[in-house]
């Protein structure tokens, strides 16, 4: 039997001599090999599989591409309007659970009017390198300036609703605004109604669409496998990014209490860490490593993984990786540790390997793999 040291070699060698753009990778529970798949892409910002395994690539600043057996289509045509600006441009994409049979698809992306930017969600019908039949299903309101804070993550439940996340778009004082949507968790219907259900439905002094309030900028949203719960992460600002077991009319604190301090000065924020009409993260890093995405794996290609949670993160470009049980992170080990850049997103594949992209202006898609 190889040693991991000769396989570690094994595999550095093929990389230098460009047989394999394969790198090795210890971890507690599965060794692993990250592959190259391809390069070049402009800030891209999200992926999703197609069911005939083809992915879709989101890049930031305005194109929607499908990578097939090694190569990049031509942008899709018909996005909706957009304007790319600081963290918003074109964002994230999610497919209908029945895309098979009717090809709907939901984009999220910083909408404007004139000055002003906020992030809006589309849904639309792909047709081959084409997007028809868009119907704008959001926008979050009232739209302000400046290019902070967008959130823009999308999870669809198999009952047909469809959850957004949003940042307070750079002015914490909004996200305790119950009449403004930024730094909320919106919960909508697919076809963009309002669920009989949402928390705050009729009170006028609360928009209808708002499932929670008090989140600073979320960027990570995932449904458990076995008991459907809503779990999201979001930035803190200098430390303090959180993992929020989401719960209807619940206010997440932000930014009355965080783990977090001002930047560059460190000073204090709020008014601590706890109070005890807001809710506690489930988890939190400081310093921030932040938090940029959020999976439950599901596979069977990393047995030890399942349904273990996955985060990414930007500023030191590792996958942490969470084992919670009873709602408590038990262990947390991180995976990789800058070799690729600033990872924005980690995404399950059809063949039940981890895939992530770097958000840089010649970023990258890869593939994670066990080594047997």
């Amino acid at each position: 039997m190889m040693s991991k040291q000769f396989i570690y070699l094994l595999f550095s060698v093929l990389s230098t001599a460009n047989v394999m753009a394969l790198d090795f990778f210890y971890s507690e529970e599965h060794d692993f090999t990250v592959e190259t798949l391809v390069t070049g892409l402009e800030n891209p910002w999200s992926i999703d599989f197609m069911p005939d395994g083809k992915i879709l690539i989101v890049e930031r600043s305005g194109r929607l591409r499908i990578f097939d057996d090694s190569k990049l289509s031509s942008p899709i045509k018909g996005l909706p309007r957009f304007k790319a600006k600081g963290q918003g441009g074109l964002l994230d994409i999610a497919l209908d659970p029945d895309f098979i049979n009717n090809q709907i698809l939901y984009l999220s992306y910083s909408g404007a009017d004139g000055s002003l930017l906020g992030t809006e969600v589309v849904s639309a019908k792909l047709v081959g390198e084409q997007l028809t039949n868009l119907k704008i299903l959001f926008k979050a309101l009232p739209k302000s300036r400046g290019g902070h804070h967008f959130g823009s993550r999308l999870l669809i439940t198999k009952t047909g609703e469809l959850f957004i996340t949003l940042g307070d778009r750079g002015d914490k004082e909004r996200a305790q605004n119950t009449n403004d949507h930024a730094g909320s968790l919106i919960r909508i219907n697919k076809d963009g109604s309002i669920p009989k259900d949402n928390p705050f439905v009729d009170n006028p002094s609360i928009r209808d669409e708002i499932y929670t309030y008090g989140n600073r900028n979320m960027q990570g949203i995932a449904m458990h496998p076995e008991t459907n719960d809503i779990w999201t992460i979001e930035h803190g600002p200098q430390g303090g990014d959180e993992l929020n077991l989401m719960k209807p009319g619940i206010n997440y604190g932000w930014p009355v209490i965080t783990y977090g301090v001002n930047y560059v000065v460190g000073t204090k924020i709020g008014e601590g860490t706890a109070k005890a009409t807001m809710a506690q993260p489930i988890h939190y890093w400081v310093p921030s490593i932040a938090t940029s995405s959020l999976l439950f794996y599901t596979g069977n290609k990393f047995s030890n993984w399942q349904y273990n949670a996955f985060v990414s993160s930007l500023v030191f470009g590792q996958l942490a990786r969470l084992k919670i049980i009873n709602n408590k992170v038990i262990d947390e080990e991180r995976l990789l540790n800058g070799e690729f850049g600033r990872i924005r997103e980690v995404h399950q594949g059809l063949d039940g390997f981890l895939y992530f992209i770097t958000d840089d202006s010649d970023g990258s898609l890869f593939r994670i793999k066990p080594v047997k």
